[in-house]
């Protein structure tokens, strides 16, 4: 898997939330914090994204709004309009308005969702991201993106044979999409910024490769010479977009796959260790511990492992 695939398959757990809600003028939601990933989408017709201390944002068609980092946020058909409070339910996903609320007015078609997440040795990539972001739709650009879009629409619009497995696997992909357009678009790409890091032919490479095969014998010598740079050259770059040395952020990425592993999966500890590059469970353990601070059979035995969290800084 690449950079961005893996960050989200670490954090994501359960299975996305997604309903879709007709509004007639006027209208106005007002969605609460959670610690969930909330994600809006405009399918047809317009409105207007409402936040605290911001200028209302117009959005239209094919617009995508997605809320990372617990922020409050709004949709209406006008930035005038009074707002109903949108409650979640015990499951954390939301409990939608009667559909057709509002008036007699212009008809907005919309779906709203959310992606559960674990965080516990979430991606530093991750935490570069904005509260919020928004991607309108554009001609003639971000063609994947908009069709599972359409796709996401037309599932919900019909229920048919299938239809419960397939809005799991494009919610899935559209937050993939999602943040593959973020990235290309609107991130820094400045020194320190992961950004700058998986678009450097260096570094990015470097990744590719620790991600694609995280048990292999990797070393600097090894990630220079297939990068094509000195070592001292491959170091100093991958420390300074990275933040951290190539072979400890090696390490940090073992464990966190380990993490993932004993998380969703009953294999033995010693097939786990071999599964993140550690022929020695022994050895496995003092580096899981390190990283996380207890022991891996420990963190299993809490579940989902939400209690321990490893540094990726």
């Amino acid at each position: 898997m690449d950079v961005v695939s893996d960050a989200v398959s670490v954090i994501r757990t359960g299975r996305p939330h997604a309903a879709r809600t007709r509004r007639t003028a006027p209208w106005g939601l007002r969605f609460p914090v959670t610690r969930e990933v909330g994600f809006h989408v405009v399918l047809q017709g317009r409105c207007w994204l409402l936040l605290a201390g911001r200028k209302p944002v117009p959005l239209g068609a094919g617009d995508v709004v997605l809320v990372l980092h617990g922020h409050e946020i709004a949709l209406a058909d006008s930035p005038d309009t009074e707002l109903v409070d949108v409650a979640p339910d015990m499951d954390d996903t939301w409990v939608s308005a009667p559909d057709t609320a509002g008036g007699a007015g212009d008809l907005t078609l919309l779906m709203c969702g959310s992606y559960h997440l674990d965080r516990a040795g979430a991606h530093p990539l991750l935490a570069e991201l904005p509260a919020f972001m928004h991607l309108p739709r554009r001609v003639g650009s971000r063609m994947a993106l908009n069709s599972v879009v359409d796709l996401l629409g037309d599932e919900l619009d019909q229920r048919r044979p299938g239809t419960d497995a397939a809005i799991p696997a494009l919610l899935d992909t559209m937050l993939l999409y999602i943040l593959r357009a973020w990235y290309q678009d609107h991130a820094p790409r400045g020194t320190g910024s992961w950004a700058a890091a998986l678009a450097d032919p260096t570094v990015g490479s470097a990744l590719q490769d620790m991600h694609a095969e995280p048990a292999a014998t990797w070393t600097v010598e090894r990630l220079s010479r297939r990068a094509g740079v000195s070592r001292s050259a491959f170091s100093r770059r991958f420390t300074e977009l990275v933040g951290r040395p190539p072979m400890a952020y090696l390490t940090w990425w073992r464990m966190t796959t380990a993490g993932r592993i004993l998380r969703d999966d009953d294999a033995p500890l010693q097939a786990v260790a071999e599964r993140v590059g550690y022929s020695s469970e022994f050895a496995f353990n003092r580096a899981f511990k390190r990283e996380f601070g207890v022991s891996p059979g420990a963190y299993r035995r809490r579940g989902t492992g939400r209690q321990a969290t490893a540094s990726p800084a």
